[in-house]
This record gives structure tokens, sequence and C-alpha cells, in this order.
């Protein structure tokens, strides 16, 4: 089992900046590729970013491509994710995920086995 907690969510103005942690314990965190998605009131959860074992591949939707940046800390059990230049569109409950082998593609929603509470962001025009 992973334990996962988000924090560093709140409310920004448009053109803000917010960074994002999620916490993770329990098995080896670095065995785990990790994953943020979001979900806005009245719609589907859906992929923002996600990050390989070591750190050294990251993949994004392309709304948010530029714009934030997924990172992990092995040393730490936590995955961060800064998100910058931000827009009301971006307003959702923000979630991480941890995910196992074996890989599906980064974006898959229900390949991720272990998701945290998620955490709300709010960005005012």
């Amino acid at each position: 089992q992973v334990q996962l907690v988000e924090s560093g969510g709140g409310l920004v103005q448009a053109g803000g900046s917010l960074r994002l942690s999620c916490a993770a314990s329990g098995r080896t965190f670095s065995n785990y590729r990790m994953g943020w998605f979001r979900q806005a009131p009245g719609k589907e959860r859906e992929f923002v970013a996600a990050i390989s074992l070591s750190g050294s591949s990251t993949y994004y939707a392309d709304s948010v491509k530029g714009r934030f940046t997924i990172s992990r800390d092995n040393a730490r059990n936590t995955v961060y994710l800064q998100m910058n230049s931000l827009k009301p569109e971006d307003t959702a409950v923000y979630y991480c995920a941890a995910d196992a082998p074996p890989y599906y593609s980064s974006s898959y929603l229900r390949g991720y086995d272990y998701w945290g509470q998620g955490t709300q962001v709010l960005v005012s025009s």
C-alpha cells in the first residue's frame, strides 16, 4: 500500500503561481511512476502530468505544457507540481497518483493504483 497526501492548494489570481506537493508513505516511493490529475466541477478527472521513476522523463497534457512542471525527490518521497501562469480554467481539485507495473499510458487514469485525497486550486480572474 502507498498513502499519498497532497498539499499546497489555495486561491490565487490569474497569472499567479502555486506549488503542489504530494508526500508518499508506505512502500518504496522510487518504485512508482507518479502522476497528477485534476477534476473541475461537473467534469471528468483528467490527466495533468506524469514523471518516471527516476524523474528523467516527464509527460504533460497539452493544456498545461510550458506552464506546469512536475518533479520528484525520491529521498523525500515527494512529488511536486509547479504551476505558473495560472488561468481560471485551471481551477479544480488536484490529485496525485502512484502507478505500479505494469505500466500503461502515463495519461491513463485507470492505470494508476493509489490516489491521494486531493487539494483544491482556485484561480480567480
